[in-house]
């Protein structure tokens, strides 16, 4: 009786391993490589931080452009709700729970954090600093 309970327990858990592989979508898959090259970057990289997403998110910087030095600038304080750009245009809301297609499409993840990285803080960012951020968004 033992053995079988111990055999239906390893199968249970081996199938719920496979089954959270199944369900692993695109933001998984960024996570995973920013997880990668974070991790080449530093070996003791230890994982990705939704309270350092969430200061990222917030902190002003100087080396970026002067009329959007945080990502707060353009995507407002609550990241649940719309932001506008410096032309009025507006911008749907980051958090996921708010705009559930956001940050499914790879190239376009990457485009952005390109774009507003060099706006904002005046250079790319880190796989850790894409990795933080995405993570504090996907929280929400």
């Amino acid at each position: 009786m033992h053995h079988q309970l111990s055999t239906f327990l390893i199968a249970s858990a081996f199938a719920m391993s496979l089954s959270s592989l199944a369900v692993a979508g695109p933001r998984e898959d960024l996570l995973a490589q920013y997880a990668s090259a974070a991790k080449a970057a530093n070996p003791a990289f230890g994982g990705f931080s939704a309270q350092r997403g969430q200061t990222l998110h917030s902190q002003n910087f100087t080396t970026g452009k002067p009329d959007s030095p945080s990502c707060t600038s353009c995507h407002g304080t609550n990241p649940r709700t719309a932001g506008k750009n410096a032309t009025g245009k507006v911008i749907d809301a980051v958090a996921v729970s708010a705009t559930p297609t956001r940050y499914t499409d790879p190239a376009k993840v990457e485009k952005w954090f390109k774009r507003n990285c060099n706006e904002v803080i005046g250079r790319e960012c880190s796989a850790v600093e894409k990795g933080d951020w995405l993570t504090y968004v996907t929280s929400l």
